[in-house]
C-alpha cells in the first residue's frame, strides 16, 4: 500500500490568538527535501510543547481527501484551496482515519514513522477558520488526522512516497480509537479502554486518558 506526498509543510510559531497566544498552525508548503528527526521535520516548530510536538507527536498528517467534505460543510473557504488548512505537515490522498491504524509503520521518504494517535482538536482550529464549531465538527465526524512518531530518521520531500511497511493492529483504526477516547464511545466499551491503556504503541497521553476514562 503506497501513497504520494502531495505537500510537505512546515511553520514557525507566531502570535495567533486574541490573547497573544503563539501557534505554528499556519504551515506553508516546502519544495526542498528536509531532514526528519525524532522530534519532527527540520524547520518546523510547535508553540505549546505541553500539548504539541514531542516524540509521540513529531509529524502531523491530515488527509486531503476530507477537504471537499469540509468545503460542503463550511462553505467556500480560502484555507481549503490548498493543503495546510489543518496545520498538517504531510498531505496525501487515499489514506483516511478509517483505514490508517494505530501502530502502522510507514516509510515516509527515507524515514520510518509510526502512527501514535489521532489529532485531538483544540480552539485554534476554530480560530484559524473563523468558525468556532470546527473542533466539535472534527470530533463528531472523526476527521481528525493523526500523528507519527519517528522510528528511523531520514529525509522527505513533496512527491516522495508513503509506503505501508507493517500493520500490527488492523482492528484499531485511528477513527475507532479517536471515537473511543475523544468522541465519547469509550463509555460503552470498557474492555476496549482497558486494551488501549495497555497498548504500547499508543501515545502515552492517550494511554493515560484511556485509564482515566475507566475510573
Amino acid at each position: 500500500m503506497g501513497f504520494t506526498i502531495d505537500a510537505l509543510l512546515t511553520g514557525k510559531a507566531r502570535r495567533f490568538g486574541a490573547k497573544g497566544e503563539a501557534s505554528a498552525i499556519a504551515k506553508a508548503p516546502v519544495a526542498e527535501r528536509l531532514a526528519i528527526g525524532y522530534l519532527g521535520i527540520a524547520g518546523d516548530e510547535q508553540a505549546n510543547l505541553s500539548v504539541h510536538g514531542g516524540p509521540d507527536k513529531a509529524i502531523h498528517h491530515y488527509p486531503r481527501d476530507h477537504y471537499a467534505w469540509w468545503a460542503e460543510t463550511l462553505g467556500s473557504h480560502p484555507l481549503l484551496e490548498a493543503p495546510g488548512a489543518f496545520g498538517e505537515n504531510i498531505s496525501t490522498e487515499g489514506l483516511i482515519e478509517t483505514e490508517a491504524c494505530i501502530g502502522d509503520r510507514y516509510r515516509l521518504g527515507s524515514a520510518l514513522v509510526e502512527i501514535s494517535q489521532g489529532r485531538q482538536p483544540c480552539w485554534k482550529l476554530g480560530h484559524r477558520f473563523g468558525v468556532a464549531s470546527v473542533p466539535a465538527t472534527v470530533v463528531t465526524s472523526r476527521r481528525s488526522g493523526w500523528y507519527y512518531r519517528v522510528i528511523e530518521e531520514g529525509a522527505v520531500a513533496a512527491g516522495d512516497g508513503l509506503a505501508l511497511v507493517e500493520r500490527p493492529l488492523p482492528e484499531w483504526s485511528v477513527a475507532r480509537v479517536f471515537g473511543l477516547l475523544i468522541g465519547g464511545a469509550g463509555k460503552r466499551e470498557p474492555e476496549a479502554l482497558r486494551n488501549l491503556a495497555r497498548m504500547d504503541v499508543l501515545a502515552t497521553s492517550w494511554r493515560v486518558r484511556a485509564g482515566k476514562l475507566l475510573d
